[in-house]
């Protein structure tokens, strides 16, 4: 019985580096958890009782059209790689920058293009890029735009360079927490993703402006663990039948995602 039991374990082992032990017990994936930023609109927030955002309701969808059973992990984003390797989540699925980070995870295609913006008060005196120096700059944990601005990414010396003209870079939890900051006057602007700007506007009317100037380009894509290419695979396939069908522009049409930023064919 006892050499029984350590071959299923020792089976068990084995599938998780791929699925999850209970989905390969099952003969599949039957369960998608998914590990996203509670705080991080309109991709992944939490309203009311509900989780919801653009790259949620994809995330249904695709296991709607699978058969599977979707769930929705809300993680610490500092602690993502540590609940991907551990099997907690099957990928992380969140506005999810790819630069950076491309031989960390086993990656689907980018299916969002996306900026990183500056984000102002109305009426701030500053107008351009140039404008930052000298100011007080948040920025979120963890984030490329983060590493960048801190001359971190030596793939982007003109984000590292307009970042050595700021005063001081707030290294912040989340965007909520730089938006207040922002809003309370604690910090002079927010560099941030453009998605997000545009939510944190539509939320705050009248509160805030974007500087016509971007600071970097990036892509989003879906971050696997590596070396998990079934999994991928599958997801990739379905999200890009819902590309081509419109199911993706249609989910970006209720977030005010622009459909010009959807690039996956």
């Amino acid at each position: 019985m006892k050499k029984i039991l350590l071959m299923l374990t020792a089976a068990c082992a084995a599938a998780m580096t791929f699925t999850g032990c209970e989905k390969a017990a099952e003969g599949g994936a039957k369960k998608l958890v998914v590990g996203f930023d509670a705080d991080f609109p309109p991709y992944g927030f939490k309203d009311g009782k509900e989780y919801k955002g653009f790259d949620l309701d994809l995330a249904r969808e695709v296991c709607r059209r699978r058969g599977w059973t979707f769930v929705a992990n809300p993680i610490n984003w500092d602690a993502k790689d540590m609940e991907l390797n551990s099997g907690s989540i099957d990928c992380i699925w969140n506005g999810f920058t790819m630069q950076g980070r491309e031989e960390g995870y086993t990656w689907t295609e980018p299916y969002v293009d996306n900026s990183q913006v500056v984000l102002v008060k109305v009426g701030s005196p500053i107008k351009t890029l140039k404008d930052l120096a000298g100011k007080t700059v948040g920025v979120q944990t963890d984030t490329p735009v983060q590493k960048a601005l801190a001359g971190k990414d030596d793939g982007n010396k003109a984000a590292a360079a307009l970042g050595k003209t700021f005063k001081k870079l707030v290294v912040l939890p989340n965007y909520n927490n730089a938006v207040m900051d922002l809003d309370s006057g604690a910090v002079d602007a927010v560099a941030l993703d453009v998605g997000v700007a545009k939510k944190k506007m539509s939320d705050m009317p009248g509160k805030f402006e974007l500087l016509k100037e971007i600071v970097m380009t990036e892509t989003y894509g879906i971050g696997f663990k590596k070396g998990n290419v079934q999994l991928r695979d599958e997801v990739q396939a379905t999200l890009k039948e819902m590309a081509k069908d419109g199911t993706m522009a249609k989910i970006a049409d209720q977030y005010k995602i622009e459909r010009a930023a959807l690039i996956l064919k």
